[in-house]
Formats: C-alpha cells, structure tokens, sequence
C-alpha cells in the first residue's frame, strides 16, 4: 500500500468575520481551529460554524491555505 497521499488531511479554519474586520477596524486577533477532513468525501474547501471568542458569536469559519 502506498503511503504517499494520505486520506485524511489536516486543515485550518479561519474566521471569516475576523478578516473582513481587520480591514476596517483594529483587530483583537483571529480565530483559528486545526481540524482533519477526508479528502476523498470533500474534495472542497471546508466551512463549518465554530465560535470565535474575538467576535463572540458562532461564525462561519473557512479553510485556508497552509
């Protein structure tokens, strides 16, 4: 079995709130999660709504790109 491409991969979920305020405002920061996917089952970019505790709310948190 070859062990070159692995199934599961891990990603990063990024705020999306977070980044379109840094912009306008001063930011307090950026919330992050380190989360796994199948790559196989979602090939696309992952959106999941996570709780960011710079915003306080749940929020739709994006993945990008290492």
């Amino acid at each position: 079995m070859a062990k070159g491409k692995d199934v599961r991969v891990t990603v990063i979920l990024e705020c999306t709130r977070c980044v379109r305020n840094e912009v306008n405002r001063v930011s307090r920061g950026i919330s992050r999660y380190i989360t796994q996917k199948n790559r196989h089952n979602t090939p696309n970019r992952l959106e999941l709504r996570k709780f960011c505790p710079y915003c306080y709310k749940y929020t739709i948190h994006g993945e990008i790109k290492k």
